[in-house]
């Protein structure tokens, strides 16, 4: 029988470089390389500026949500306030000469506005007569038609004819004497009047002109005409 004999793997050549070994079907390798047969980990994205930016967007939606609302609502008491629910009421001013421009120019500023006092939009009406003869026909020296009828209420030039009415006629003095502006020695007091035939509405509409009559718009008024203001 013939011998049979193994095959002998050459001998490797002392110069030649070391083979390197590999498992057959690993996907990894030795060294330095790095493994390919893994997936990478995914970077996740943070989740707080998403968060920040919904926050921002809602906070935005909420303010202008708000201030829809508010124009809303004033845009309705707006609505409202010229709407005079209860009608319309005026109200007669006389005034000495000298304050009569200004007094007028604040009319038609009420007016213009259609200013509401309970419920009613309010007219002012402003006349001019001398002192003398507004104090004559109040106190009854004098026909009360001479002025036109009762005014709601009365601008002399000075407190003097304020205090002569309070003397002779006190019943007629609805509210006390305010100065409204200044210049030289007048000081130009406003007095509320009325009687039975001045209802409640123009006794506080006549308030409420005084009261606009101060307002510093106004007192530019005044002093444009050479009077000082309060």
């Amino acid at each position: 029988m013939g011998r049979h004999t193994l095959a002998e793997e050459p001998l490797p050549h002392p110069l030649d470089p070391p083979a390197r070994r590999a498992q057959a079907g690993s996907g990894e390798s030795t060294g330095s390389h790095r493994i390919v047969g893994k997936k990478a980990p995914r970077r996740r994205m943070a989740k707080w500026p998403i968060a920040c930016l919904v926050f921002v967007l809602l906070a935005g939606l909420g303010v202008a949500g708000w201030n829809w609302l508010d124009s809303m609502s004033n845009s309705r008491a707006e609505a409202q306030a010229v709407s005079c629910d209860a009608g319309n009421s005026n109200i007669r001013v006389i005034t000495t000469q000298s304050i009569e421009k200004p007094v007028s120019l604040a009319a038609a500023k009420w007016n213009k506005a259609k200013t509401v006092v309970r419920d009613h939009c309010v007219h002012v009406d402003v006349y001019a007569f001398k002192s003398s003869d507004v104090l004559a026909s109040l106190t009854g020296e004098a026909p009360m038609d001479k002025i036109g009828g009762l005014p709601t209420a009365w601008v002399p030039e000075s407190s003097f004819w304020a205090g002569e009415l309070q003397s002779k006629k006190p019943e007629l003095v609805s509210a006390p004497p305010l100065s409204v502006a200044n210049a030289m020695s007048a000081d130009y007091p406003y007095v509320g009047l009325g009687d039975s035939t001045v209802d409640d509405t123009q006794k506080r509409a006549a308030q409420a002109f005084r009261d606009f009559l101060k307002q510093p718009d106004q007192q530019k008024d005044f002093a444009g005409a050479g009077i000082k203001g309060t």
